[in-house]
C-alpha cells in the first residue's frame, strides 16, 4: 500500500464510524468490513451481526462496510492491525503475506475431497495455531467459510491435459505458493486483482484464470472465458479475521456469544454455499454458455510433486502438512 494511500483510507473509516460515538453506551457497535463476496458469505457475516444481538440482548450490535467501501482485502487486514475495523473476511490466500503457516492451502491438490477440507477447518488442533500465527501483527482469525475449488477457465479452448497449460497465461493471486505451482504446471503466472480479470481475459493479455464458479457468474467472466475445467487445484479457504483491539471492548460473555455467532455462521455459510454453487453452474451454463469438463488430475499432482518435496526443508509447515494428511 503506498504511503499516501493508507491514511486517506484510515480517515474514511474514522469519518464513518464517528457517529458512532453517539449510541447509547449500553450498547458495544463492532466494526466489519468486508470486500465484494458472493451471496453465501454475505448471508454467513450478516448472521454473525444478528445472532450477536440476540445473545447479549443488545449489547453489541455490528456495523457493516460492504462490498470494498473501506478497501480491498489487504486494506481490511491492515485496518483491523491498527483497530479502524474490529472484524473482515479475507482469503487465505492472501494472509499468506502475514504468516507462511496460511500458504499450507495454497498447496496444489491438497485435498482429497471437500469432505476431507471441511474436517480439517473444523479441526481446532488443526486451526487454533494458524489463527494465532498473526497475533503478533495486531489480529487473529477466528473462523473460515468454504470458498469453493479453484478450477480453470480458459478463454480459447478446454485444460484437459497438463500439456494444455504449457505457455499459457494464467492469473493468480498474489501468493508465492499459487505462482510456484503455475509454473510446475508449465503455465506462466500473472498476478493480478480479481478486478483486473475480466478485461485481461477479453483483450487476451491472460488466457485463463483459477478460480471456483461463482467467478463466471457474479464476476461474468462466463462472458469472456467459456470452458472451465475441473481440476480443483486447490480448495483455499476465506478467514474471518479479528482485530487484537476488539477484545478490549468486549466482557468475556460478550465474546463467547461473538464466537458462538461467528462458530454458528460458518454452518449457515456452508449450506448456503453448497445451494447456491448448483445454482451458479446451471446459471453459467443456459445464460452464460459455458461447458463444464471433468478430466484426469493424476498428471497433474505428478508435475507437482516438486513442491511437497521442498515442503521439507520447512519444518513447522511440514508438520502442518502432515496433519491435514493424516485427516485426507
Amino acid at each position: 500500500m503506498s504511503a499516501t494511500r493508507t491514511p486517506l483510507k484510515l480517515i474514511l473509516a474514522t469519518s464513518l464510524l464517528l457517529p458512532l460515538s453517539n449510541v447509547a453506551q449500553a450498547a458495544t457497535v463492532l466494526k466489519l468490513a468486508y470486500a465484494e463476496n458472493s451471496q453465501p458469505v454475505k448471508e454467513a457475516l450478516q448472521y454473525i451481526g444478528k445472532a450477536v444481538s440476540e445473545k447479549t440482548k443488545g449489547e453489541v450490535t455490528i456495523q457493516y462496510f460492504p462490498d470494498s467501501q473501506l478497501g480491498g482485502e489487504r486494506e481490511l487486514v491492515e485496518m483491523a492491525q491498527v483497530g479502524a475495523i474490529d472484524l473482515t473476511k479475507v482469503s487465505s490466500g492472501l494472509l499468506e503475506s502475514f504468516s507462511p503457516y496460511y500458504g499450507v492451502f495454497s498447496l496444489p491438490y491438497l485435498f482429497e475431497n471437500q469432505e476431507a477440507f471441511y474436517k480439517v477447518m473444523d479441526n481446532p488442533d488443526i486451526m487454533t495455531p494458524v489463527y494465532q500465527s498473526t497475533a503478533g501483527q495486531g489480529f487473529t482469525g477466528v473462523g473460515w467459510y468454504d470458498s469453493g475449488a479453484r478450477s480453470f477457465y480458459m478463454s480459447k479452448g478446454p485444460i484437459k491435459t497438463v500439456d494444455d497449460l504449457k505457455g499459457k497465461k494464467i492469473r493468480v493471486m498474489q501468493s508465492e505458493t499459487s505462482i510456484n505451482s503455475m509454473k510446475l504446471l508449465g503455465a506462466s503466472p500473472i498476478a493480478m486483482s480479481q478486478a483486473e480479470v475480466y478485461t485481461s481475459l477479453q483483450q487476451g493479455i491472460i488466457d485463463g484464470a483459477e478460480n471456483n464458479e461463482f467467478a463466471l457468474t457474479i464476476a461474468r467472466h462466463g462472458e469472456v472465458a467459456k470452458h472451465y475445467s475441473y481440476d480443483m487445484h486447490t480448495r483455499i479457504p476465506d478467514i474471518i479475521v479479528m482485530s487484537n483491539l476488539t477484545t478490549s471492548k468486549l466482557t468475556p460473555e460478550q465474546m463467547s456469544a461473538l464466537n458462538e455467532a461467528i462458530q454458528e455462521s460458518i454452518e449457515v455459510e456452508k449450506s448456503a454455499w453448497q445451494k447456491e454453487m448448483k445454482k451458479t453452474r446451471e446459471l453459467a451454463q443456459s445464460q452464460f454458455g459455458v461447458e463444464f469438463y471433468d478430466i484426469d488430475t493424476s498428471p497433474f499432482k505428478a508435475a507437482v510433486q516438486p513442491i511437497y518435496d521442498q515442503l521439507q526443508n520447512k519444518p513447522e509447515l511440514y508438520q502442518l502438512f502432515q496433519q491435514i494428511s493424516q485427516v485426507n
